[in-house]
């Protein structure tokens, strides 16, 4: 299946995973559309040739006006959603409060979700579609201080393998795209977020927490085994060209290595591993 000017709607586009698709599958002949949640950030997008509008998951209201303005781009037709756009809230679960939690969601679960159901009717009406959802390794397996991120991670994945389900047998394909540690700005906002949501001085876990802002303070990649964006936008190429693209891909090596560990190991022998992760992080 070839681009041959086929449109694709990519959020999140500011940095990181979202711009590098947006400009390599321009690049490869998609017509491109690339939100992001500012305006500044827009009229940068605009600057470097991309089409672009502004999109905040946050705003039912906001998500409105961009599908109208989507659909004044591609005249209604869209054959492919890149759902890229999210961030991590770190904190321990007994930190998150119910508006910190809620944040998370709002942005990762509830304004995905409303944005993908507003555009499921074009690809129906069109016959053909791909959803592709930019998830993590952490959709899968937790790690201890990210139980915010990786709720909202495991939401996403329950949602598109029910969503698959109930696009069976249409040509419309919900791909779920899983990269482990990826050089962006990500980590720059966790951190934000962390200061701005959890109390560190007062938790007992605040050691942990000192921790935590050394590792997102350091430079440098931010995990071993980290991949460039490119490594992402290889994986949603085969997802949108492919006849039949596969549920899941896997991008990083620790996304093969904990998808394996997860089929083979029991959940003890798993939460072992995972908290020797977890306390490497925190060195």
């Amino acid at each position: 299946m070839t681009p041959d000017k086929r449109s694709i709607l990519i959020t999140g586009c500011s940095s990181g995973i979202g711009y590098c698709a947006a400009h390599g599958l321009q690049a490869r002949g998609y017509q491109v559309v690339a939100s992001a949640r500012r305006e500044a950030d827009v009229e940068r997008l605009r600057a470097e040739g991309l089409t672009s509008i502004q999109l905040d998951l946050d705003s039912p209201d906001a998500i409105s006006e961009a599908v109208a303005r989507l659909g004044e781009v591609t005249g209604g037709r869209l054959y492919a959603l890149f759902n890229n756009a999210g961030f991590g809230q770190p904190g321990a679960v007994e930190d998150l409060s119910r508006e910190v939690l809620r944040a998370q969601f709002e942005t990762n679960v509830f304004g995905t979700l409303d944005l993908t159901n507003r555009l499921i009717p074009w690809m129906r009406r069109a016959g053909e579609g791909r959803i592709i959802q930019n998830s993590s390794v952490l959709g899968f397996v937790s790690l201890a201080y990210r139980g915010a991120y990786n709720a909202s991670k495991y939401a996403l994945e329950g949602l598109y393998d029910t969503l698959r389900l109930e696009l069976a047998g249409t040509d419309i394909h919900a791909v779920l795209i899983e990269p482990g540690p990826i050089v962006s700005r990500f980590r720059a906002n966790a951190l934000a977020a962390f200061r701005r949501n959890i109390d560190i001085e007062h938790s007992v876990h605040r050691e942990k927490y000192l921790a935590t802002e050394r590792r997102l303070t350091r430079e440098g990649p931010a995990a071993p085994f980290s991949l460039p964006a490119e490594a992402v936008l290889n994986k949603v190429i085969r997802a949108l060209e492919s006849p039949r693209p596969k549920p899941r891909y896997y991008v990083t090596f620790p996304t093969y290595l904990f998808g394996s560990l997860k089929r083979l190991l029991g959940s003890r022998t798993l939460d072992r591993v995972l908290l020797g992760v977890s306390r490497g992080e925190q060195k």
